[in-house]
């Protein structure tokens, strides 16, 4: 079946062939020029060539040697005879070897080669060619002719401007053949120089260069190629697979070269293994005969810092300088068995290392590693817990040295000192407490200079190397110790015989301060009493003081025993302070005060008394002198104080009261004023009494109730009830005679006031004016209210008076009037429109009233306003209040 497939597979090129000879004749010179520079590439091999491949090949002779040779194979004995049928036989040799290779020859006789038959001669030479040369190539699973262009394509496809998708057109350029080569050997052609419309010197840079470096026959000439249309597709694929024999050929030099290079590769690889290791195991023997002795020295260090060095250096070796090592010899053994791995592979001997070198011998040396490392950890261990012992005592003995030395530090200097003599009493028993806490802390300590002496003890059992300053300094404790015993015994007399004599002194200093602290303060208040400036104001008030002083007086006899007393206990003081030479630090602690003190004080209590005598004469004198004024002064005010009081009645009920006109009643009020006014000099009299008064300093008077600022009020009072009747009068007339209010209204008016002035203070409050105004008809909400009382009390006071009142009835009776008078005028004025404008108001009225009701109108804003319009509220209001709408 393959054969057969051959077959068919090359006849269908030949058919081809057959017709493209008939079509193209141009075809059948390239073919020729092509396939004669095949063959010759061959025969010279051989030592031969041929001319015209029509003629050398008629007699069988050198076409069986052309087969030879591309074969490799050898063909049957040939006839060397020059007759026809000898020929003949030859040329069967050669069609009956082809075609025991699969190719199946169709209308290819002997005698059509044997005659010279050009067209029969290229079909057997094509299909040789197609045998031998383009069968056997396969690229990626495709063979022959799809193999060769796969090929093409594959090496061209890096370059621009070249396209390979047959075996005429793609080539006619010459970049493709230029591609083939500058793929595989870029020094041969400068590619970037070329240019697709130059095919000429592409072709010829192309064959010239195939022919001189890669040992390619030029098989076609550039113009063949360039001059024809459609190139022969036979010629350039016989062409094209020369190159790629030529560089396939290369290719297997290469991997054969390769190859020996990686045997090469392996060998040297292992030799390097083999040195590696030697090396490797050198240094790691040589590492292990080095640790060895180090890590079997026992020698002991006397300081626990130096074990300690010894422990870290031992930690540095386990941390730092082991691991490697056991990762140099773990990869020692992958090296020696990757090597006799690849030994065996490559069938080469057995690597055996050195004398020593072992893998066996490595492994005893690194086991007498570890036995030496552990027996030298168990040995650092064990000595450093015995220097741990032993610096663990003498830190002991250091810290107990050490706490106990500064306790006693400073504590001989203490007992030494003899603070006790200057001290008073409460200082040396606290000197005694602080004694008595010492000597217990003492005998605590007692302990630890014991346990001190013990701990040397045992260091110098277990022969500590620092033993000597050791014992030296428990010594130098031990003595201190006994010093320290006897002096305390010495401070605790001296503390107790002090204490006793400085008793007896702080109960004599007790006595003195009980004694002398109230007999001081008696002193000091006498003093202040004596010297003390008393105010009075009454003769009971003096005599009271005269009386008391005498008494103090009476007392001074028996005063004095006790001050002779009080300084005697003084005296016994300093006797037994001079008795026993007393040390006295200080004064006496139970008081501050001193014999020299009351000596002195009690000097000038005695200088005190006859000056008080004095005092409290001259005091009496103007007491009496005061009393004769208060009377002068309360036999006016008794008087004075009740006329004003019976004036301001009476003006009260003039002004409420309704007898005859208003003129009447003022001119009954400006004669009651007169009357009045002429009563100012027994005022200004009263004040000349009361100016005497306040010179003498007298500040009450039980005499009388009435002072002199009551009497001013009330005078003052009554000056401005007068005249504020008078003008209410007065003002009563004017609205009178303005509003035509008759006299008759004017009583109705005050009899309305009067009867809801509940008061009778001739002023209604807020809530009677308003039950008044209910009573008169009005229907009031609190809105409405709020209005009126906005315009009878301006000031918010919350009261109407009666001026207010009949102001606001007036105003109440002239509204509608009023009202009319508006609408009268806004209807002149304005005449037919809903407002009036400013213009019409300054042509009707003077400038200066137009301009006052202009700046008070609001503008106009109706539907039909119009610029300068005003509304006809704010005209009202400027012309009449909006008290009046």
């Amino acid at each position: 079946m393959e054969h057969c497939d051959g077959e068919n597979e090359y006849m269908q090129p030949e058919d081809d062939w057959d017709r493209d000879m008939l079509l193209d004749p141009a075809w059948e010179k390239q073919q020729r020029k092509t396939f004669t520079a095949w063959c010759n590439s061959h025969l010279r091999k051989a030592g031969t060539q041929i001319e015209n491949i029509e003629e050398d090949f008629r007699d069988g002779l050198k076409l069986m040697l052309l087969l030879e040779v591309i074969s490799g194979e050898r063909l049957a004995k040939p006839e060397r005879g020059k007759m026809r049928v000898h020929k003949i036989s030859n040329v069967n040799k050669a069609l009956d070897f082809i075609a025991s290779k699969g190719v199946k020859l169709v209308s290819i006789g002997a005698e059509e080669i044997v005659d010279g038959n050009a067209k029969m001669t290229l079909g057997m030479i094509w299909t040789i060619i197609l045998r031998f040369a383009i069968q056997d190539i396969s690229v990626e699973e495709t063979s022959a002719k799809e193999g060769l262009l796969l090929w093409c394509q594959r090496k061209t496809a890096p370059y621009k401007n070249v396209n390979i998708q047959n075996f005429h057109i793609s080539w006619k350029d010459g970049l493709g053949f230029c591609a083939l080569i500058h793929r595989h050997r870029p020094e041969l052609i400068d590619y970037g120089k070329l240019r697709k419309d130059d095919p000429m010197t592409n072709l010829n840079t192309a064959f010239d260069v195939a022919e001189k470096y890669l040992d390619i026959p030029k098989m076609l000439d550039a113009e063949d190629i360039v001059g024809t249309a459609r190139p022969d597709e036979k010629a350039i694929m016989t062409y094209v697979s020369s190159f790629y024999h030529a560089f396939s050929g290369a290719q297997k030099a290469e991997t054969a070269a390769n190859r020996i290079c990686k045997v090469l590769a392996v060998n040297q690889e292992n030799e390097q293994l083999m040195e590696d290791y030697e090396k490797l195991a050198s240094d790691l023997l040589e590492w292990i005969r080095r640790t060895i002795p180090w890590l079997e020295n026992r020698l002991p260090e006397n300081t626990m810092q130096g074990m300690q060095q010894k422990l870290e250096d031992f930690r540095d070796y386990r941390r730092l300088h082991k691991p490697p090592k056991v990762q140099e010899k773990c990869q020692l053994e992958i090296n020696f068995n990757t090597l006799q791995t690849k030994l065996r592979l490559s069938n080469r001997p057995a690597f055996m290392p050195s004398e020593g070198r072992m893998v066996s011998d490595i492994n005893n040396a690194w086991g007498n590693l570890e036995g030496a490392e552990k027996g030298y950890e168990e040995w650092l261990l064990n000595e450093i817990r015995r220097l741990e012992r032993l610096d663990h005592l003498a830190e002991k003995f250091r810290q107990k040295a050490a706490i106990h030395e500064a306790w006693t530090e400073g504590k001989e200097e203490l007992l030494q000192k003899r603070d006790y003599e200057t001290a008073s009493l409460s200082e040396i028993k606290a000197l005694l407490k602080k004694h008595e806490a010492f000597e217990s802390d003492l005998a605590a300590h007692q302990d630890r200079v014991e346990q001190i002496a013990a701990i040397a003890q045992e260091l110098n059992e277990l022969d500590y190397y620092d033993s000597p300053s050791v014992n030296a300094r428990c010594q130098r404790i031990c003595d201190q110790w006994d010093a320290l015993g006897a002096m305390t015994m010495k401070r605790t007399e001296a503390l107790q015989r002090t204490e006793k004599l400085l008793e007896t002194i702080d109960q004599l200093y007790l006595e003195f301060a009980k004694r002398a602290a109230p007999f001081n303060n008696w002193m000091e208040g006498a003093m202040e009493d004596l010297q003390d400036t008393f105010i009075v104001h009454t003769i009971e008030e003096i005599q009271g003081l005269s009386t008391a002083h005498e008494q103090f007086k009476a007392t001074l006899p028996e005063a004095d025993k006790e001050r002779q007393s009080i300084l005697g206990i003084h005296n016994e003081i300093a006797k037994i302070v001079q008795t026993y030479h007393v040390n006295m630090a200080g004064t006496n602690p139970y008081t501050t005060i001193n014999p020299q003190e009351i000596n002195a004080k009690w000097d000038k209590v005695r200088q005190l008394v006859p000056q008080r005598d004095q005092a409290l004469i001259e005091e009496h004198a103007r007491q009496q002198n005061n009393e004769r004024l208060r009377r002068q002064f309360a036999t006016q005010a008794n008087v004075i104080g009740p006329w004003i009081q019976n004036k301001m009645e009476e003006i009260g009920r003039i002004s409420i009261e309704m007898h005859g006109t208003l003129e009447d009643q003022l001119t009954h009020l400006r004669q009651y004023e007169k009357s009045i006014i002429n009563y100012k000099p027994k005022i200004d009299q009263l004040e000349g009494d009361h100016q005497l008064i306040q010179e003498a300093l007298i500040f009450d008077n039980k005499h009388t109730n009435y002072t002199m600022e009551h009497i001013r009020v009330g005078w003052e009072q009554l000056l401005t009830t007068i005249a504020r009747t008078i003008n209410e009068i007065e003002n009563q007339i004017l609205t009178r005679d303005a509003k035509g209010i008759s006299q008759d209204q004017l009583n109705e008016f005050r009899a309305s006031f009067n009867h809801f002035d509940r008061k009778r203070t001739g002023i209604m409050d807020a809530e009677d004016f308003k039950t008044c105004l209910i009573s008169m008809g009005y229907n009031l909400g609190e809105n409405e209210f709020s209005r009126i009382m906005s315009v009878v009390d301006p000031n918010r006071m919350g009261i109407v008076t009666f001026q207010a009142f009949i102001d606001f009835m007036s105003r109440e009776t002239a509204d509608t009037d009023t009202a009319d008078q508006v609408m009268a005028s806004f209807k002149v004025l304005a005449g037919d429109k809903n407002y009036i404008l400013a213009d019409e108001l300054r042509r009707e009225l003077p400038p200066d009233q137009a301009d006052y009701c202009i700046a008070r109108m609001a503008p106009y804003t109706g539907p039909d306003a119009v610029p300068g319009a005003l509304d006809y509220m704010s005209f009202s209001t400027a012309l009449y209040g909006e008290s009046d709408l």
